[in-house]
């Protein structure tokens, strides 16, 4: 194996590439692995709105695109690929791909985490073109209209009330009848006026494809097994998200959802492994956000280096 890297980046949202822009400032000429979907969850995500900068928008996977060729520009080596294990019992690190393996004497985790989806084929083809997975992303596109949001959690009921400031209805279905979500957001999304339920009830498929638009969804009761029709624009899937750390279990600290915990900054339970963004933020969930970790986690990791050749 060829002498160990002074930085590795697992993944390529915003938190991976701001990290790997500071990284390579720093001279630490660093390496990301891109990973699945390049780009990260913003890839999936048509207009920006609400990234600083960027007075009239800019589409998701434009704002990527940006962030990786400013990255490039510093220096910042890439490699496309999976990874598929870690060993981060000793240093240096050691990361396998699916094709070649590396080793690093330090390790930033930005590999993200996943919108938990319905995973019906209507779903997949729509994305972006009336579902969504992100409220605060998207919910300015419905402005007086009417969309269904999928859950019964507290991400369901934020992202409903949340929808109510735009959409003129906002409907949730939930499989169950009652509410998962904590009393307080239960009590404000049932005295919102613009919000109603549909109960016992799953989506079967979304309907639209023909038209590249949502039009409405094909609900069927799960009580009776009857299919009804319900017209809306839009649709959005809060049934919560997973972060991307099966890699990692056993190895780091995590939290009963799977998030790797962090402290100081972006200090894991292993000295010089760093994490950032989405696949340790189960609270803010915000590009922004995953920028500003990315952006600690490589001076955490320039700082642990420095210490080290002390």
């Amino acid at each position: 194996m060829p002498d160990a890297e002074n930085v590795l980046i697992i993944g390529s949202g915003p938190a991976g590439l701001t990290a790997a822009i500071y990284a390579a400032r720093a001279n630490l000429k660093p390496l990301l692995v891109e990973g699945i979907q390049p780009g990260g969850q913003l890839t999936i995500t048509t207009e920006v709105e609400n990234y600083p900068g960027f007075a009239v928008g800019i589409m998701g996977p434009d704002l990527m695109i940006e962030m990786r060729k400013q990255a490039e520009r510093f220096g910042t080596r890439f490699i496309q690929g999976n990874v598929v294990q870690v060993e981060l019992s000793k240093r240096p690190f050691r990361i396998t791909l699916e094709e070649g393996a590396f080793s690093t004497r330090t390790l930033i985790i930005s590999s993200g985490a996943s919108a938990k989806l319905l995973n019906i084929p209507s779903e997949k083809k729509l994305m972006g073109h009336g579902v969504s997975a992100c409220a605060t992303c998207d919910g300015f596109f419905f402005k007086e209209k009417k969309v269904l949001v999928v859950g019964g959690g507290d991400t369901a009921l934020e992202e409903a009330n949340f929808l109510t400031k735009f959409a003129s209805e906002v409907k949730i279905i939930h499989r169950r009848e009652t509410l998962r979500g904590s009393k307080i957001m239960q009590d404000r999304a049932k005295n919102n006026p613009k919000i109603s339920f549909i109960w016992n009830s799953q989506i079967e498929k979304i309907l639209g494809e023909e038209t590249g638009k949502v039009s409405g969804v094909l609900l069927k009761h799960i009580r009776n097994n009857t299919l009804h029709e319900e017209a809306c624009d839009g649709v959005f899937i809060a049934i919560g998200h997973e972060p991307n750390t099966s890699l990692f279990k056993g190895q780091l600290e995590l939290n009963e959802s799977g998030y790797i915990i962090t402290r100081q900054g972006t200090k894991t339970s292993i000295p010089g492994v760093f994490a950032a963004g989405d696949v340790q933020d189960f609270v803010y969930k915000q590009a922004v956000t995953a920028a500003g970790t990315g952006c600690m986690a490589a001076i955490d990791a320039e700082r642990f280096l420095e210490s080290e050749s002390h």
